[in-house]
């Protein structure tokens, strides 16, 4: 009732009043649970690049060479993360949706299992 309320007085504060609290730190653990997901591979790289206040987006380097793009953000409620080709890498993706869930079942394994479906989608 106290989020209705807030809304109902000043929308875009309230917006960014949920955004610093609940959002952004969501945000900000999804992406710290990618990177933990990859720090045993020393030869896999998470860059930022392109990123938003609302979308975290990285481009996965494999032995400095460029494959692909994952963005991460929250929709509708959901955690989102999903693969995209970028134009200087030399690897196609695979179709395929963005894989989401729940944002309290994002976990190590999660993020883990939906890094490599993300993995298992990059064709030569």
């Amino acid at each position: 009732e106290g989020d209705r309320l807030s809304s109902a007085v000043d929308a875009k504060q309230s917006e960014r009043t949920q955004w610093v609290r609940n959002i952004g730190p969501a945000l900000a653990r999804f992406v710290a649970l990618a990177h933990a997901a990859l720090e045993q591979r020393g030869e896999f790289e998470l860059t930022e690049e392109g990123a938003t206040r609302n979308i975290k987006r990285f481009v996965l380097k494999v032995h400095s060479i460029c494959i692909m793009a994952i963005t991460i953000r929250i929709e509708a409620g959901r955690a989102v993360v999903e693969g995209q080709a970028i134009d200087r890498g030399r690897y196609a993706l695979a179709n395929g949706a963005p894989l989401s869930a729940a944002l309290d079942e994002v976990d190590e394994p999660w993020m883990a299992g939906a890094l490599q479906e993300l993995f298992s989608r990059v064709q030569s």
